[in-house]
């Protein structure tokens, strides 16, 4: 069944309104290995994803164009699809024949991918992009070269690298503006020179765009079109400005994603910019071979990116938490990760640190026009505001800012801190008073789709023990709850609480507390509730790692509930869930 003529936009392909519809939907997904139940390991799951796309319930987010995607949707191969397979396949054979020199070999995966190739034409549903990745991984592992274009891409950076270290490149970047910006305050014109600088850097780092190895020459920066258009500012950059103005919130966090090689080591000179100007950066590079982009690795096998990037904090641990990242962040002003992929862009295949560093960064610049597609024009919106600059086949540069929708709400860290600080304060008043200070740490969301019912329960079972118990103060965490929050939210500010060293009682929800708590409202326990209490939440598991963590400096500590053993079968929390995994998986 054709369902394409039905969408005028993939706004409309919704999740579970039509089973026909949800079955090709799922046959998208694993027919293209994206689907986090069949795979979890790799996959990313719906709250991982929503830290980076902005998706109201039951849409659909497909990582490719929005013509490519409703093009997949069709029946039948649609001849603008056909092209695009081809140009994969073209790519493909380019690959082996220039850098597998044993034929014997190169024919034999050849062969191996024209199989894959008509069973892909036979039933178009694979993203072409995704195709070209298999094709890349049959390649590699047959032929046994793990990355056909490391030379190319120290090419690029060395002479890139001369061009940095150039007088010409220095008298262009630095030769001053007179009519830049507003000249009443000192402070001002700093800034407006400031972004003069940044606007030279972003238009000269795209410049090799479209250059090969060899024609890196500092000489092409006194071209007449490059002198006049780094002349002055532009309007076009009034977003960019507007993102880094310190008088409009101060110190911002910028992700930055680059494109090619060469261009890097200039990208890398507009990161030393933003970091003088007092913002803290994130780098996201490939995780593994995608042609001439750099990846994570390139700086061991690269004496000018390595120098390029002295100073910096690599971190190649691909699932951080939110306190490690943020603590990573707070420490080094310049932390390089990898996005955990080898593809354009795909955020079911980026790692947990990379989604979680664009879910706490304020703006996120990526520079390449294989991008625009992909975070400009596509329909869906991100979580955060993005600038796309790239110069197109012609040499024209573009520049391109998209804002978060309206409705996506950020959790700055100050404002997360903000809430622990409050609840702290109100621990510390009661402890003056001489009360008993009680944490209540019970399931809010590891029960799907019962998360008001939970906090129900909790509350319920909070005030009986607030009726039952004098002088004590009793913290219970679904009085806080505020919606918008993910369980990475939720978990960081209630880490503060924990460890600020007022509590005396940590009592951890049992299967009695909930029996209890309907027997107050009056109702029977559901079937869904029969049986749960505290070691059935990933989150309660953690917290019990915290628990016995403040015990070892706060021995009066009295910990109240299921014993510490029964939590441990938990793994850690989701990435950003509520919702529980399933005890079976934890152990796998």
């Amino acid at each position: 069944m054709a369902f394409n003529r039905h969408f005028h936009s993939v706004l409309d392909v919704k999740f579970g309104d039509d089973a026909s519809l949800d079955a090709l939907l799922l046959h998208f997904m694993t027919e293209n290995n994206l689907e986090y139940t069949i795979d979890p390991t790799k996959n990313a799951s719906m709250e991982q994803l929503k830290f980076m796309v902005a998706l109201q319930p039951g849409e659909f987010y497909a990582p490719c164009s929005d013509w490519m995607f409703l093009m997949l949707l069709k029946e039948g191969l649609p001849r603008l699809l056909m092209q695009e397979y081809i140009l994969q396949w073209r790519a493909f054979i380019r690959l082996s024949r220039q850098y597998c020199p044993d034929r014997n070999v190169s024919s034999r995966f050849i062969q191996l991918a024209r199989h894959k190739f008509r069973m892909a034409l036979a039933s178009p549903i694979v993203i072409p992009s995704r195709l070209l990745k298999r094709f890349m991984t049959i390649f590699m592992t047959q032929s046994g070269i793990d990355d056909p274009y490391r030379q190319v891409r120290r090419d690029l950076n060395r002479q890139a690298a001369q061009v940095v270290r150039s007088e010409i490149f220095d008298s262009v970047i630095n030769a001053y503006a007179e009519n830049c910006g507003p000249c009443d305050r000192i402070d001002t014109k700093r800034f407006s020179l400031d972004m003069l600088e940044i606007e030279r850097l972003m238009r000269v780092a795209t410049l090799c765009d479209n250059w090969d190895v060899g024609t890196f020459e500092a000489e092409a920066l006194k071209a007449p079109g490059v002198s006049s258009e780094l002349a002055g500012s532009s309007e076009l950059f009034a977003p960019v400005y507007e993102a880094l103005n310190p008088s409009l919130g101060g110190e911002k966090r910028v992700l930055y994603i680059p494109s090619r090689a060469g261009g890097i080591i200039f990208d890398l000179q507009v990161v030393r910019s933003l970091l003088r100007l007092g913002h803290r950066v994130v780098m996201a590079l490939k995780e593994g071979f995608f042609f001439d982009h750099s990846t994570f690795w390139d700086r061991d096998f690269d004496p000018a990116l390595a120098t390029a990037f002295e100073g910096a904090k690599f971190v190649n641990e691909d699932r951080l938490t939110k306190n490690e990242l943020l603590d990573i962040m707070g420490k080094h002003r310049f932390v390089v990760i990898s996005e955990g992929t080898r593809e354009r862009f795909n955020p079911y295949r980026c790692s947990v640190t990379f989604a979680r560093a664009w879910k706490e960064c304020d703006l996120i610049l990526a520079r390449g026009a294989e991008l625009y597609n992909r975070l400009i024009q596509c329909s869906h919106g991100y979580t955060r505001d993005i600038v796309n600059f790239f110069r197109d086949e012609a040499g024209t540069f573009h520049l391109y800012h998209r804002p978060k929708p309206e409705w996506v709400r950020k959790f700055s860290e100050r404002y997360i801190n903000g809430k622990a600080d409050e609840i702290i304060a109100e621990m510390r008043r009661a402890r003056r008073e001489g009360k008993t200070v009680m944490f209540y740490s019970g399931i809010i969301g590891s029960v799907p789709g019962q998360t008001k019912v939970a906090i129900e329960i909790m509350t319920t079972f909070v005030a009986h023990l607030r009726s039952q118990l004098d002088d004590v103060y009793i913290i219970n965490p679904g009085e806080h709850f505020e919606e918008g929050m993910d369980g990475d939210d939720l978990m960081f500010m209630w880490e503060k609480v924990q460890r600020s060293g007022y509590i005396n009682v940590w009592r951890f929800q049992t299967h009695f507390d909930i029996e209890k708590s309907f027997a107050l409202m009056g109702r029977k326990v559901p079937p869904v509730w029969t049986g749960k209490d505290a070691t059935y939440s990933t989150g309660c598991t953690k917290e019990m790692h915290i628990a016995l963590d403040v015990l070892k400096t706060s021995p009066e500590l009295q910990i109240i509930g299921p014993s510490a053993e029964k939590f441990f079968r938990r793994r850690e929390y989701g990435v950003g869930k509520y919702c529980d995994v399933a005890v079976d998986s934890c152990s796998n």
